[in-house]
């Protein structure tokens, strides 16, 4: 269904805005077995990270738990190296390469990375019929935000330079990922480049300020996000001085969002960052964009992670595809990536 949102501008002229808001219901036994065993094991390792973050937490070693979850089977994988950072092109076997997905990870800026995500991103790959460059950002503590954007706008150029024209380009992210994935958008038309096809945000962090977050009842109900945590990421970010300037506190919230692409969020119902789901498809709507905002009940922060259990999270990763279909254009393919190195002497340029 559809649902109004406040609309902003009520000067001459103004035209009424909504966003697509759909409410997708239905819970698996696994989705609330997911959600317990969330709350019991992971929820008290992030507490203790906020009550102690002196202590010298080996977030670093995170990212090799994605060990454990290896891309899907006929999946085909390879190093790209970015001017900041690695990257990783994964391609489902056949895809097609009339479209691409730009992959920025979640993890609170702080973690996780390429193996962490390699599962859910082939997953996508193989949902959207697209090869999938997944970026392994700068993160905090030793790089300010603004570091992790740059190496997204990084990515976007890298993809143009390889023959794909940006219309055939979705930047898409989960949680913090998500938060990158609006602000690679936002970058490249500042930049003056062609703005991409569309944006696909899982659980999308779009506010750095916890206020609201912590404020929402869903602060309660969240399987395993602490509120606490986001002041920890906002404390981290302003510890960093860059060229004499403390970390930036901009958030796509706060952005001029009339020029955005045609975006889907997709969030769980209990979770904390339903408010910032909620705020950004109200501004998207009140700018004049298009938005579909799909709350899914009671499904955990970044649910579609857990596509080998939960058919929620199947049905989920299979509308991304959908929504990254119909937003390309595919009346000519690109330059085929196949045929070009993948090794560490493979740049943005």
């Amino acid at each position: 269904m559809s649902v109004p949102f406040p609309e902003v501008n009520d000067g001459p002229g103004a035209e009424e805005t909504q966003a697509r808001v759909v409410h997708v219901d239905g819970v698996s036994p696994g989705a609330r077995v997911l959600a317990l065993a969330l709350r019991t094991f992971v929820r008290p390792v992030l507490i203790a990270g906020v009550r102690y973050p002196s202590f010298s937490w080996p977030w670093g070693l995170v990212d090799y738990a994605g060990l454990l979850l290896p891309a899907r089977k006929g999946t085909d994988r390879r190093p790209v190296r970015l001017p900041n950072c690695r990257a990783e092109w994964v391609e489902s076997l056949g895809v097609s390469q009339d479209r691409v997905v730009l992959y920025l990870h979640g993890g609170g800026f702080v973690c996780c990375g390429l193996r962490t995500h390699r599962r859910l991103v082939s997953r996508i790959s193989a949902a959207a019929d697209a090869p999938v460059l997944n970026v392994d950002y700068r993160m905090l503590p030793r790089n300010p935000i603004s570091s992790a954007v740059s190496d997204g706008v990084d990515g976007y150029k890298w993809l143009l330079a390889n023959g794909f024209r940006a219309d055939q380009i979705v930047v898409a992210g989960d949680s913090a990922g998500g938060y990158l994935a609006f602000m690679v958008a936002l970058a490249v038309a500042e930049l003056d480049l062609p703005r991409p096809a569309g944006v696909a945000a899982l659980s999308p962090l779009t506010e750095i300020d916890p206020t609201r977050k912590i404020a929402h009842p869903n602060a309660d109900t969240d399987a395993y996000l602490v509120p606490q945590s986001l002041n920890l990421i906002v404390e981290l970010n302003e510890r960093i001085v860059v060229e004499g300037q403390l970390g930036p506190h901009v958030c796509p919230v706060d952005s001029e969002l009339a020029d955005m692409p045609p975006t889907l969020i997709q969030v769980g119902s209990t979770e904390m960052l339903l408010a910032d789901a909620e705020l950004m498809a109200e501004r998207l709507a009140a700018a004049g964009s298009e938005c579909e905002l799909q709350v899914w009940e009671q499904q955990v922060h970044v649910f579609q992670a857990g596509a080998d259990i939960l058919p929620e999270a199947r049905r989920a990763i299979r509308r991304i595809g959908e929504f990254v279909k119909e937003v390309t254009t595919s009346t000519r393919g690109a330059t085929c990536l196949a045929s070009k190195p993948y090794d560490d002497q493979v740049s943005a340029g």
